[in-house]
């Protein structure tokens, strides 16, 4: 298996620390934990971005903050905010992706990211015709990689 590089959104960050007891949630809990277990190994590269700390840092619960930064420390791989990806976030807002999920997009097609992971069933729909990248959710991805 190649090293990937996964874009995880700032919902695949806070996913882990959602309420366990719905099946669904717990099951992307898991395949979240282990993406991000598996860079820290140094296995995969986990991609940092502007656009999700900014999205995170507007988080009003504080302790859940501290907690999903936590899990953020594993993202190896900065993307900066540049002109090309808010050129490109505007070109994907056009089609009606929402402003931070159009700036995940772009950030993660700037970095050449192998996949844009995502637990928001909207985002991975819109995305199918309109982003350059693989949006798929966590369960999913992980399932098939490791096939």
């Amino acid at each position: 298996m190649s090293k990937q590089k996964i874009y995880l959104d700032c919902c695949c960050f806070n996913r882990p620390f959602d309420d366990a007891g719905i099946d669904k949630v717990r099951l992307e809990s898991e395949a979240v934990l282990t993406i991000i277990d598996r860079g820290e190994a140094g296995l995969w590269d986990i991609c940092k971005s502007d656009i999700l700390l900014d999205e995170m840092i507007e988080m009003p619960d504080k302790l859940k903050l501290q907690r999903v930064l936590a899990l953020y420390s594993a993202a190896a791989v900065n993307i900066a905010l540049c002109d090309d990806i808010i050129k490109r976030a505007r070109e994907l807002s056009k089609g009606g992706i929402k402003a931070y999920d159009a700036l995940h997009i772009a950030s993660a097609e700037y970095a050449k990211a192998d996949v844009l992971l995502t637990t928001d069933k909207r985002l991975i729909n819109a995305a199918k015709n309109a982003a350059k990248i693989r949006v798929l959710n966590p369960l999913v991805w992980l399932m098939e990689v490791l096939q």
